[in-house]
């Protein structure tokens, strides 16, 4: 097991924006909030300063070739620095998350330990193992391409109730969110963790990555997915039975 390697200056960079974001986004854009729903909003707004940006720079990592290897990557590739940006990145977010949560909501045990989860992952990759990026910053791909949606429905549906333009787009956006998210969380997610799962298993990785990392990995990796499906599939119920009361009244 290799020693955790801290040789650059993005890390405390990117835990200082999203410390600033956070402060920001509590202490002057959503002050006028009740505490609750402060503290909940300034969680999706550092989540939309991650979400997107961390999309492009993934999809930017991994579309920028700065290996010497003429073949293409693999699920045990080394990282580059481009993908060891990104992951540092989703460290320093998952990190100051994890903070609020455990401030304002530490009962909300689910999200404490997803975050948990998360930082595992990416720090293990990171630091320790220095390979198998590549898989980790699809997954990031698929699990934030839907961040902006979902932080702007969850916005809209904290002042739905006081607030009659929140609540328009809260049910605009339900049917083509959950659409979305079923797709991306529910069918394209578990297909890409399946063939990496395929990977691992046949032992493809060869040295690259020790046993215990490529497992847990993996059981972390699993079980988001399941809780991912589990979520929407609860607000997809939610959503027909509101449908189906909304049109008894009609």
């Amino acid at each position: 097991m290799g020693i955790p390697s801290f040789q650059t200056l993005t890390l405390p960079t990117f835990i200082f924006f999203f410390v600033s974001s956070y402060l920001l986004a509590y202490f002057r854009i959503f002050h006028n909030w009740d505490p609750k729903h402060r503290a909940e909003a300034s969680s999706c707004f550092i989540s939309l300063t991650h979400g997107t940006p961390a999309v492009f720079m993934a999809i930017h990592a991994l579309t920028t070739h700065t290996t010497k290897s003429s073949s293409p990557p693999t699920f045990s590739s080394p990282n580059t620095f481009l993908h060891d940006t990104v992951l540092e990145f989703s460290i320093s977010y998952f990190s100051i998350d994890l903070l609020h949560y455990l401030i304002f909501f530490p009962n909300d045990t689910l999200f404490i330990l997803h975050h948990l989860a998360t930082l595992y992952v990416f720090f293990t990759c990171r630091f320790i193992v220095h390979h198998g990026s590549f898989a980790l910053l699809v997954l990031l791909i698929l699990a934030e391409i839907t961040s902006f949606c979902q932080n702007v429905w969850t916005l809209a549906g904290y002042r739905k109730a006081d607030l009659p333009v929140a609540g328009k787009v809260f049910d605009l956006m339900s049917l083509p969110f959950f659409a979305f998210y079923t797709i991306v969380r529910g069918i394209i997610g578990p297909l890409f963790v399946y063939k990496m799962g395929v990977f691992y298993i046949n032992q493809m990785a060869g040295d690259s990555i020790p046993v215990w990392a490529w497992v847990s990995w993996m059981i972390v990796i699993v079980t988001a997915i399941l809780i991912s499906i589990v979520w929407v599939f609860d607000h997809w119920i939610d959503w027909f039975k509101r449908r189906k009361a909304m049109n008894k009244l009609a």
